[in-house]
């Protein structure tokens, strides 16, 4: 069986234990969703961690996908905290990247991404809280681009929420940044060739390998 290790990192309060225990829900793993709140996550398991409602030390939890083993490592949040993360950087296969929608992208989530882009570390990014009111994704988008990376490939059409401002993208839209990434595939567009789907995800599989490229979701990790 395949073995893959996905980090789950973010600024505090952004939604990370959380949306691992939306993904243990969903993929079968657990029958029951833990609430910070409740103190009930698989992965915050001290006492002062139940207690405060955040995650201090590293947790590990792991779902079946198929014939892979996923092992979530959810990280803490605080930056008094950040040595902690950074020990687990190093056994990563991937990472999720969150950003609160409200909150955009904050100091901690510079520092992040940076570390991931140094170990070579494939990201994606997750903006959550999407639900909560007054949300505008395009604001959230540009601050994506010019705090982190303008390499992004926007991976959904949003559900729209009340009082949440968006412009859905279209599909072509979708692969503008794959395009103009290869001299190739730029070419072959330019010159009015249709581009097969295949070698489009080839080659957005291919950059987001080498970290040059960052496939964009949101969503809401309470509702996923």
């Amino acid at each position: 069986m395949k073995i893959i290790n996905i980090g789950v990192l973010a600024h505090v309060d952004a939604g990370k234990t959380t949306l691992t225990e939306s993904l243990l829900y969903n993929s079968g793993a657990i029958t029951e969703l833990g609430s910070v709140d409740k103190g009930t996550t698989r992965t915050d398991n001290t006492l002062l961690e139940r207690q405060r409602g955040i995650t201090i030390q590293t947790g590990i939890t792991s779902f079946q996908w198929e014939n892979t083993k996923v092992n979530i490592i959810d990280t803490p949040g605080h930056m008094d905290f950040l040595a902690e993360v950074y020990r687990s950087l190093s056994v990563l296969d991937g990472a999720i990247l969150l950003i609160s929608a409200k909150d955009g992208v904050q100091a901690q989530t510079r520092i992040l991404f940076h570390a991931l882009r140094k170990m070579g570390i494939p990201t994606i990014f997750f903006i959550n809280k999407i639900d909560q009111n007054g949300i505008d994704l395009s604001t959230v988008y540009q601050d994506i681009k010019e705090k982190l990376s303008a390499e992004i490939v926007i991976k959904q059409k949003v559900e729209l929420y009340p009082n949440m401002c968006v412009t859905n993208f279209t599909e072509s839209e979708q692969w503008d940044t794959v395009i103009e990434g290869n001299d190739d595939l730029l070419e072959k567009y330019m010159s009015g060739k249709s581009l097969e789907a295949l070698e489009l995800e080839q080659e957005e599989s291919i950059r987001f390998q080498n970290c040059s490229l960052f496939p964009l979701y949101h969503g809401s990790a309470k509702v996923i």
